[in-house]
């Protein structure tokens, strides 16, 4: 299987499971990946989820262009006539959140996969690099817009428009990424951080992110009111009580997203 997919203490681990081809994204894959976006948000066993690459060479070096053959249809049809999307990303609009674990290099859409992602780690051989440019494109998964909110314009401009690699000391320095850890202590840093988020209350986790991102767009008074109103929705449910009894009681708090 391309994708490999794992569910334990309400944390999903998926895999992209092609490291003879770079972890790179067939049609196959593809497919797979907009089942898995889909499981993610529908699992209520999935509090977290953490994406990774098969093997120490490569997170994910885009799209298998062996395998993968410009589209016969006109993009009018693939985007009004078809009931759903077939871009890389579509369905990965989740609430829940999503840690990226990357291992060697981050080309292309693989790097966009992990801009996609809310916290990113990578080992000490992790590379990165949007190179559309050089050949005549542009990232067309979300990396022209979600680099610059990552790292700030100057130093995204400096990536997209020469398409220049960036090793993993550089990516922590720009702020692409949280932390830098050894090959073989990646994915038990990216489980650490997934399994102490998984264990605080899923509504409350789920509306941070949700706020986050939501208040980038607004003005901040617009967006200092939203996070009110959303303190107040929070403020009678159950898991917030149970932190409280928990916090009393000086035990662990047993959140049911309720």
């Amino acid at each position: 299987m391309s994708i490999l997919f794992e569910v334990r203490d309400y944390v999903a681990t998926i895999t992209l499971n092609r490291p003879e081809a770079m972890n790179s994204i067939d049609p196959e894959t593809r497919a797979e990946l907009h089942q898995t976006w889909r499981r993610i948000k529908e699992d209520d066993n999935i509090r977290v989820a953490i994406l990774t690459g098969a093997g120490e060479k490569a997170f994910c070096t885009g799209s298998d262009l062996k395998k993968t053959m410009p589209p016969k249809e006109s993009f009018a049809e693939l985007t009004f006539g078809r009931a759903e999307s077939d871009h890389l990303l579509a369905g990965l609009d989740t609430d829940k959140p999503l840690i990226c674990a990357i291992n060697g290099y981050a080309m292309g859409g693989g790097m966009e996969l992990a801009l996609a992602c809310d916290i990113r780690l990578a080992s000490t051989n992790a590379v990165f690099a949007l190179s559309e440019v050089r050949i005549g494109s542009i990232p067309g998964a979300g990396g022209t817009q979600r680099l610059p909110r990552a790292i700030g314009a100057s130093n995204a401009m400096l990536m997209l428009l020469t398409g220049d690699r960036v090793d993993a000391q550089e990516a922590l320095r720009v702020g692409l990424v949280s932390k830098v850890v050894e090959p073989g202590d990646l994915l038990p840093a990216a489980r650490a951080i997934a399994e102490r988020i998984a264990a605080n209350a899923p509504l409350s986790v789920r509306a941070i992110k949700r706020l986050v991102y939501s208040g980038m767009d607004m003005p901040l008074p617009a967006a200092i009111d939203a996070e009110r109103y959303v303190f107040g929705l929070l403020r009678d449910t159950e898991d917030r009580i149970e932190g409280r009894k928990a916090f009393q009681e000086k035990r662990p708090p047993v959140y049911r997203g309720r």
